[in-house]
């Protein structure tokens, strides 16, 4: 399961969006730092329309669609790292996420406080990203000195050193370690550290409802800042999420679309993760479920197979595969067969957005 981690300062509207995308979430939002004063987790669907479609042509018992974590920890300050505030003993909490959905503040409220007195998204954005830097900094100086002694003597933890190494002069400085070239070996060796800076980054400019469509001069700056650091960046609003809530889900497409988006911020978030991380979805559809399975992108039939289960992988024979587009002009999977659009692929077909699976496998 994909898992993201939401962090920004305190009142930026983070545990608002939480709450908001994830619609059974129970965090407290409230005009104060550290409302969230435990880490939140919360999971949701992806949306994808093409899963009732499918349902339908198979005539699914049960849909089951792709799921995302979200993980909402407290409001970090300048000096969480060395112990101010409470953000910083829950960042251990998002060291295993997948990728971090960083919440910018860049609307004007004076009914809710901001932390440092005035809206400035870039200078908020550099007092998240040093402490993180610092925190991770301070991960690599705790592992360096706990295999100093080893590296006198074993080849692999001097390998780790060394890497170590290359690091620790860029986060002391408060840069992100994702800026130091590593290669594979490097990047595995240090992946049990689940470094912060490390995991790819999306800025969620955090606007009112009325700039939802085009957003603000604030916006601009963060997508400046974003384009330098090469993250994306989505704008969201979390007071229209929140009113979301209270709307029938058939009128909310109509809501969004007076607004001037075509989508939610849960599907904009959704969607420019996959983007980042290079996701792909595939399906499984029978009488008895339709499912989607998320995918890295590259990866082969078989590795797909494996995210069902291991067995599919070990013992993998072919992929009887046909494309989303081809099954539904064709109606169904008999009428698919019969024009030659369902496909045997081997071991080492590259698996293509939205192709429907059945995996052939013996072990």
């Amino acid at each position: 399961m994909l898992r993201a981690g939401i962090v920004g300062l305190p009142n930026v509207g983070k545990s608002t969006l939480f709450n908001a995308v994830v619609a059974n979430a129970k965090a407290q939002a409230a005009n104060f730092p550290f409302c969230t004063i435990e880490p939140n987790v919360g999971v949701v669907a992806v949306p994808d329309g093409r899963l009732q479609v499918l349902a339908d042509i198979s005539s699914s018992k049960e849909v089951v669609p792709a799921r995302v974590e979200f993980v909402d920890i407290a409001g970090l300050v300048e000096g969480a790292s060395q112990g101010e505030g409470l953000g910083n003993q829950f960042l251990a909490n998002i060291r295993e996420v997948d990728a971090i959905i960083h919440v910018v503040r860049c609307f004007e409220n004076d009914d809710i406080i901001h932390v440092s007195g005035a809206i400035g998204p870039v200078r908020d954005i550099d007092v998240i990203n040093l402490e993180l830097a610092l925190s991770d900094l301070s991960q690599i100086e705790k592992r360096m000195e706990r295999i100093r002694k080893q590296a006198r003597s074993n080849k692999e933890a001097q390998t780790e050193l060394q890497v170590l190494e290359k690091l620790q002069p860029v986060l002391n400085e408060g840069n992100a370690a994702r800026t130091v070239a590593l290669d594979e070996d490097e990047a595995l060796i240090i992946k049990p550290l689940g470094l912060l800076t490390r995991k790819p980054v999306i800025y969620a400019a955090n606007v009112s409802e009325d700039d939802l469509a085009e957003g603000n001069r604030w916006v601009e700056d963060v997508r400046t800042q974003a384009e330098a650091e090469a993250a994306q960046v989505v704008v969201v609003s979390a007071q229209v999420e929140a009113e979301l809530l209270e709307i029938p889900a058939a009128e909310r497409g109509d809501f969004l679309e007076a607004l001037g988006v075509s989508e939610g911020g849960l599907q904009s978030l959704i969607r420019a993760t996959y983007e980042l991380l290079g996701l792909r979805t595939y399906f499984t559809t029978g009488p008895q479920e339709t499912r989607a399975w998320t995918i890295r992108a590259g990866m082969i039939a078989p590795q797909a197979a494996g995210v069902i289960h291991t067995d599919f992988e070990r013992g993998f024979i072919r992929a009887e595969t046909v494309g989303y587009e081809d099954l539904v002009t064709a109606g169904s999977m008999a009428a698919a067969k019969e024009k030659g659009l369902v496909r045997s692929e081997g071991k080492e077909y590259t698996v293509q957005e939205g192709d429907v699976m059945l995996f052939r496998f013996n072990v």
